[in-house]
């Protein structure tokens, strides 16, 4: 009989925090007194329902999650967690500090609302291997986040980092429209290509309720990073639910 494989699930908290910082930016406390959502908590409650992982991005311009929230969420939960962060020294200092599972390395720009378009990895190799290099002697695994594009995993298994997360934004945003299977196809191509170079490949971006069923077909994905759904879902059902309700329709009858 053959073994199911099941696609992990990674919950990205960051637009709890969002949501926090409309009301409370500048106050001097992350939680407690009437400091609402705590993120932290949401975590655990997500691990609680099932969750693999919890995925967090402090930004340059710390917008949503707090330096002080990753530290608190290290000591908090028991699962994963991954550290989504920008190229920078400064950066790769708090990650050492957090000393996460995971990082994963992302574009990051002030002006997006989140994260749109992967890493350009193949023009800077030699900073990204650096940087992997970096953190593998810390025990930290690292995961470049990249468009689903050939020279960008040839580039990425170049530097050294141990997986990488295919960005989904464009399948996501043309899945109801003529472009959506062609889209689809490139994530299976590059899916393939990053194992063949021996690479663990994660997708994120976009993912929800919907089109998870297209891309969860897809052989070979390891985890699916996924928040802004999640959470929007949770507004109705509760966060267990929603966590509960992701993992079964993207596992659901999943072949080995």
């Amino acid at each position: 009989m053959n073994e199911v494989r099941k696609i992990r699930l990674g919950v990205n908290i960051d637009h709890a925090a969002t949501m926090r910082q409309v009301r409370y930016k500048g106050y001097d406390r992350l939680r407690g007194e009437m400091v609402e959502p705590d993120p932290v908590a949401l975590a655990v409650e997500a691990e609680r329902a099932g969750a693999d992982g919890i995925t967090v991005h402090p930004r340059e311009d710390a917008r949503h999650i707090q330096r002080g929230d990753v530290l608190a969420l290290r000591d908090a939960i028991q699962i994963p967690l991954n550290l989504e962060m920008a190229c920078t020294e400064n950066m790769l200092a708090f990650a050492l500090e957090v000393n996460p599972t995971t990082v994963c390395l992302v574009p990051e720009k002030r002006e997006e609302v989140t994260t749109e378009g992967g890493l350009d990895v193949a023009s800077q190799v030699d900073l990204i291997t650096g940087i992997v290099e970096t953190l593998l002697k810390k025990g930290i695994n690292t995961s470049l986040f990249i468009d689903p594009d050939s020279p960008q995993v040839e580039a990425s298994r170049q530097t050294g980092a141990t997986y990488i997360e295919l960005h989904t934004g464009s399948f996501a945003n043309a899945y109801y429209g003529p472009d959506g299977e062609a889209e689809a196809v490139r994530l299976e191509a590059a899916t393939q290509l990053g194992q063949q170079m021996g690479l663990i490949v994660n997708m994120g971006h976009g993912i929800n309720y919907t089109n998870i069923e297209r891309v969860r077909i897809i052989p070979g994905i390891h985890e699916m990073n996924i928040g802004h759904s999640i959470l929007s879902r949770a507004l109705f059902s509760g966060i267990g639910e929603a966590v509960r309700e992701m993992k079964s329709r993207m596992n659901k009858e999943l072949p080995a």
